[in-house]
């Protein structure tokens, strides 16, 4: 972008739902995005109260809180970005969360720890784990991280995975790079990611994209 003097431009390549993982032996089904920031947010903003005493605070299915394990991405991964800024409203990390290098550390380490709790893209989902269903609301629905429920924006840890392109303003795409994106779009493009464990975008998205390189 210093380079250029201008942004890149991104297209959607991929619907992803980023879990909240548990160990598969955790009886635990669900929690509300309030729950899970008060288990891994010091700042609470999205307004747990007490000191720890609310369900799925005080106790994490059969286990006291105090025994938990929490699992996290490390800061140079935009997957710690998005879940800070969607799931702790922008609040600070608590200071015991165990930072990991990718994805498969945070599955890996949720595996071998009946107590923990981590997240990542519902791609890393593994026989090992089980991902929570999640409420935006106290009391609202419980909504499973499936394509469905991230297509209509009923699972609240949703987000477009994209690819930046460099594309001059008012000037249209270079012709490899309209190949490549046009590829992206198409069945085998999808199937792709669909085969790397994400959700395909809807056709209706599809079509808008395409027609901003045609």
């Amino acid at each position: 972008m210093r380079e250029y003097k201008y942004k890149p431009t991104g297209f959607p390549v991929a619907i992803d739902a980023l879990a909240v993982y548990v160990h598969k032996d955790n009886p635990l089904q669900g929690m509300t995005i309030s729950q899970v920031d008060a288990i891994f947010s010091k700042t609470r903003r999205w307004g747990a109260r007490g000191k720890r005493r609310s369900m799925g605070v005080r106790r994490y299915g059969d286990i006291a809180v105090s025994t938990i394990s929490l699992y996290s991405r490390n800061s140079a991964s935009g997957t710690y970005g998005f879940f800070k800024e969607h799931a702790l409203k922008g609040g600070d990390y608590k200071d015991e969360v165990k930072e990991q290098p990718g994805s498969a550390s945070v599955v890996q380490g949720v595996t071998e720890d009946p107590a923990a709790i981590g997240y990542s893209g519902i791609g890393y989902t593994t026989s090992g784990i089980r991902a929570l269903s999640l409420s935006e609301k106290d009391g609202g629905p419980f909504m499973a991280p499936t394509q469905e429920n991230a297509m209509n924006g009923s699972y609240p840890l949703w987000r477009h995975l994209l690819v930046y392109v460099n594309k001059a303003p008012n000037k249209p795409l270079d012709p490899l790079v309209k190949e490549f994106i046009k590829f992206i779009y198409s069945k085998e493009g999808q199937a792709i990611v669909i085969k790397d464990g994400f959700f395909p975008l809807p056709q209706s998205v599809i079509d808008k994209e395409l027609s901003k390189v045609e």
